[in-house]
């Protein structure tokens, strides 16, 4: 008999599926290789802040310097085609590399260039005493005549400072934590990303009251900082900070990421444990509570983060997502959990501010404010009940 070759021919290399993330980056590079770069005088030179924060050990403070005139305002009934304009704005910006800026906050200053993707992104050793909080400012202005501009060209980047009534930090995630976003399904997280506002975006049912009840703590009179830290891009900074204010989450820090930058830099996890690690060494006395969702690697980045900070995590919450509940990821996390600290698979907000009073974290009367505002929200819709490891 003859011999059977058994050698499986090669396989066609697999099409990568688009994603959000591959979309915007191609039209971003798109933009920059066509229209984004040049020598001549800035029209429309603008310093765009994004929110900083401070503690004992430092100060961080961050922005962007563009050429390009700031996008529309959301307005109520305007049309996809506006929003559509609005966040391809965002994206299809000239940004200004080599920018000579100063950097004041208190007595402390410092001289940088922006990069080559026009950001400005600065640590001060000089930390802000809590008397200073919860909110001071860092002046960002032009350091010296940049392609023919000159004048005075300055912006105020708000700075957050956990004051005296701090009992815990809120480190949070964004997309299908607080917003839904629907960030399983590539395509129509895209769409909504694209043609939607701050306006019209969805909060997940109760999060605005349970964030405000973590920012008050049990007492309801403190001043707890909540951090935003996620995988989207620092383009939406603008969307998302207008996003809080309009459903009244807690305003903090957004520590987003920059699409362009090195591919370390660009992944999920990554990037998420970088931001974790900033707060926590810019913060050193700040124990926080962890939240984030099943829908992609929270549960095994949050892991990984208490494990690298022992001591310093209270409880780490997950909102249930996942398209098939059953896939198993989030249990496996759960198995090899350290029991020293909580961690709970909550069905909705209402299952996070149960196990956060049972914690110390809130108080009994912002349980029922949180409960009532998720069963308004999804009506019909039983809870269900948290998975924890205690």
């Amino acid at each position: 008999m003859d011999a059977v070759d058994r050698t499986a021919a090669p396989r066609a290399p697999r099409r990568r599926r688009p994603t959000f993330g591959r979309v915007v980056v191609a039209v971003e590079q798109w933009w920059d290789d066509r229209w984004g770069r040049g020598d001549r005088t800035p029209r429309n030179f603008r310093i765009v802040p994004h929110l900083g924060h401070a503690g004992a050990a430092g100060t961080v403070v961050r922005g962007r310097v563009l050429d390009n005139a700031e996008p529309a305002a959301a307005v109520r009934g305007e049309g996809v085609g506006a929003a559509l304009r609005r966040t391809l704005a965002r994206f299809l910006t000239r940004e200004l590399p080599g920018v000579p800026l100063r950097i004041r906050v208190g007595d402390a200053a410092v001289q940088l260039e922006t990069d080559a993707e026009g950001y400005l992104d600065v640590r001060l050793d000089t930390g802000l005493p809590p008397s200073a909080g919860p909110w001071a400012e860092a002046v960002v202005e032009l350091a010296a005549p940049y392609r023919g501009l000159q004048g005075v060209h300055r912006t105020v980047v708000p700075v957050r400072v956990p004051g005296p009534r701090v009992t815990f930090g809120v480190i949070s995630d964004i997309d299908d934590t607080i917003v839904h976003t629907g960030a399983q399904r590539a395509l129509a997280m895209t769409v909504r990303t694209f043609t939607g506002s701050e306006l019209t975006r969805t909060a997940m049912p109760g999060a605005p009251e349970l964030y405000r009840a973590l920012a008050r703590g049990a007492s309801g009179d403190a001043d707890n900082p909540v951090f935003y830290v996620s995988s989207s891009p620092w383009n939406l900074h603008g969307f998302l900070r207008s996003f809080l204010e309009h459903r009244d989450f807690p305003l903090g820090p957004l520590l987003l990421r920059d699409l362009l930058g090195s591919g370390a830099d660009r992944t999920h996890a990554t990037g998420k444990l970088a931001g974790i690690a900033e707060i926590l060494s810019t913060h050193p006395d700040l124990h926080v509570v962890l939240l984030g969702d099943s829908g992609q690697h929270d549960p095994e980045i949050y892991a990984e983060a208490v494990r690298r900070y022992p001591g310093r995590i209270l409880a780490v919450y997950i909102r249930e997502v996942r398209l098939d509940p059953l896939d198993g990821r989030v249990e496996t996390v759960q198995a090899g959990w350290d029991d020293t600290v909580p961690f709970v698979l909550a069905a909705d907000s209402a299952a996070i501010a149960r196990h956060a009073a049972e914690l110390g974290l809130i108080g009994p009367d912002a349980v029922r404010t949180v409960t009532e505002a998720s069963a308004a929200e999804q009506p019909g819709t039983s809870l269900r009940m948290p998975r924890s490891r205690l």
